[in-house]
């Protein structure tokens, strides 16, 4: 499952399925989709989301050497979803995604 976030801010951004649940729990949210944050709630629900991020990469998993795909750390995935949502905070926009 792929799930894409629009705003009137930003350009649209898909993610993974299982990357935009843990994402969306990170921001206190339930992992439903669709779904959308109103435009007074963005500033908060980007807090918790950096703050949640900066916890995990405090906690970051060693690479496995062996392994044959590299791993992709939830800071690096979570990036462009801060980007949108700083974009949409900043403009007083809602986000959306299904």
């Amino acid at each position: 499952m792929l799930v894409t976030f629009t705003t009137n801010a930003y350009a649209d951004i898909t993610l993974f399925g299982d990357v935009t649940l843990s994402l969306l729990k990170m921001m206190g949210h339930s992992a439903t989709v669709p779904g959308a944050i109103l435009a007074a709630d963005v500033p908060a629900d980007l807090s918790r989301l950096t703050g949640a991020v900066e916890a995990e990469k405090a906690s970051s998993p060693v690479e496995d050497k062996y392994a044959e795909e590299p791993v992709v750390s939830m800071t690096n995935r979570a990036l462009p979803l801060i980007n949108l949502l700083a974009a949409a905070a900043k403009a007083d926009s809602e986000v959306m995604w299904k």
